[in-house]
């Protein structure tokens, strides 16, 4: 194997997504004679544009597909290779990529990111979004479609519902509320009433973080209609790759043959029992199926709750797994519960020289009781961001630190076209009964939730334009002790920023 690498790099970075494109431009700067490498499958490459910090830890950017030669000219020591990795040979520093080619390497950073959990695989009828192409296959199809079942609750699920107009949506989640990955009931129920009004004509220009999924009243389900012709703007064509931008569905048409605009119905705490055709429920000996406005449909759905659906196709936004695969086979890595590469407060795996950052790999060092791996857009830049400064830092022997936005969890995103930061433990993530919530909701504009513990701010959602995320993030970051000002600390007649300037 050793013998026939056709070149050797210092480093070597697999995927072309944030984490990827974020360590290639770090390296790239720290260490300018270095070779790099970046092994990618798709010809495009995700890029981080419109980069704003916000605040200490707070940031905002968007996220745009760009060839990869874009890269190649702003770093001359840096080559492409367009080829997915077929395996990696951690013991002779090498990885063979698809088209049988063996790239040795000093250093090695994985990025490959997560692939989407499937309800069922091989089902033409279960479409799941998670690049562009896959997002390209799912306008075309609505574009036909009458109804639809969406399956999931984090992220994608959440946009996907809000974005869809002219269809018919049933909406399974498997909670009690909509979005606990990133918001409690209350939260839930202030955006609810967004599914029944009417969206505005143009959205703002929106900037979107991304999606991870984690995992109502059994039986429940809510119905949301809101009558309106509209048009979205065109789409340009789009290349396959890796995990959508932020903006997936900015300029998608996401339109189907209804007249309706909007009419979205939730069934909570249930997931899919099966899916069947309309053949196999005609000869399915159990002709008990409580079938909801029947018809004739391509595909059925029957939920856990008892009830079964037809619809045109089913979306499965189940979330995603880290996308190991490639890189076990024959190596010794420790993989964390979740499936994820372990590893340590430098980024470093189990093998040696071998880095990852992402979606595919898992924190394990000791965390900042602030903060929490969840697989988004913001994380992925981050951990890009500090695997390539890690791997500088090796190579030219410099002592590194873990960085300050692993002191914090903050995330900035956009759902229902209300602005929506995170902040800290804000769903009271592993603190046990020991907390306090405060709360200040005004409908249809704004919704606060702070956490305390011991009389200290660890947590917050701020959906809306609060104007509080500084003011917030700077109380958790200095651990102030709230306790005098009580229930006063949310007091909208009180400006907050005064006092804690």
């Amino acid at each position: 194997m050793a013998d026939k690498k056709e070149k050797t790099f210092r480093f070597v970075i697999v995927g072309g997504g944030i984490a990827g494109v974020t360590c290639v431009e770090q390296l790239s700067s720290q260490v300018p004679s270095a070779d790099v490498a970046l092994i990618t499958a798709g010809p495009h490459i995700k890029a981080v544009t419109n980069y704003k910090q916000v605040s200490k830890t707070l940031e905002e950017f968007d996220v745009e597909e760009r060839p990869s030669s874009v890269l190649e000219e702003k770093f001359p020591n840096l080559t492409v290779i367009h080829s997915a990795v077929k395996s990696l040979h951690t013991q002779s520093h090498s990885v063979e990529t698809a088209d049988g080619r063996v790239f040795g390497y000093e250093k090695l950073c994985i990025c490959s990111g997560g692939r989407p959990k499937l309800l069922t695989q091989d089902n033409p009828y279960v479409l799941g979004i998670r690049d562009t192409d896959s997002a390209q296959e799912f306008q075309k199809r609505l574009s036909k479609a009458k109804r639809i079942v969406v399956v999931g609750n984090g992220g994608i699920a959440l946009e996907l519902v809000y974005e869809v107009e002219g269809c018919e949506v049933i909406w399974a989640v498997k909670d009690k509320a909509i979005g606990n990955t990133f918001f409690d009931a209350g939260a839930a129920q202030f955006l609810i009433p967004a599914l029944e009004a009417d969206k505005p004509e143009s959205a703002a220009t929106c900037k979107r973080t991304r999606y991870t999924t984690e995992e109502p009243a059994p039986g429940a389900s809510q119905t949301f209609t809101a009558d309106r012709n509209s048009r979205r703007r065109g789409s340009g064509p789009t290349e396959a790759g890796s995990a959508l931008g932020p903006d997936w569905h900015e300029g998608i048409v996401l339109r189907g043959t209804e007249q309706v605009s909007r009419r979205v119905s939730l069934e909570y705490q249930c997931e899919v029992e099966k899916i069947f055709t309309s053949e196999e429920l005609l000869n399915s000996p159990q002709q008990t199926l409580r079938l909801e406005n029947v018809g004739s449909w391509p595909v059925y759905i029957q939920l856990t709750n008892g009830k079964t659906f037809g619809c045109d196709f089913v979306v499965s936004a189940t979330g995603v797994v880290p996308n190991t695969e490639p890189f076990l086979n024959g190596n010794n890595f420790a993989l964390a519960d979740d499936g994820g590469l372990h590893v340590d407060d430098h980024m470093m795996t189990s093998e040696p020289d071998v880095y990852a950052a992402g979606d595919v790999c898992t924190a394990c060092w000791e965390h900042s009781p602030l903060w929490q791996q969840m697989r988004l857009w913001t994380q992925a830049r981050q951990m890009g961001w500090f695997a390539g400064r890690c791997m500088a830092a090796h190579v030219l022997s410099e002592p590194i630190e873990l960085d300050f936005c692993f002191e914090l969890f903050s995330h900035i995103t956009k759902f229902f076209n209300y602005k929506v930061v995170l902040l800290g433990k804000f769903n009271g993530q592993g603190l046990g009964p020991d907390h306090e919530l405060l709360l200040r909701c005004t409908k249809g504009q704004e919704y606060v939730k702070v956490v305390l513990s011991g009389g200290r701010m660890v947590g917050a959602v701020l959906i809306g334009e609060t104007d509080l995320e500084e003011t917030f993030e700077n109380l958790i970051l200095n651990q102030m002790d709230l306790t005098p000002y009580g229930e006063e600390l949310l007091n909208p007649d009180i400006d907050i920023e005064d006092y804690f300037d």
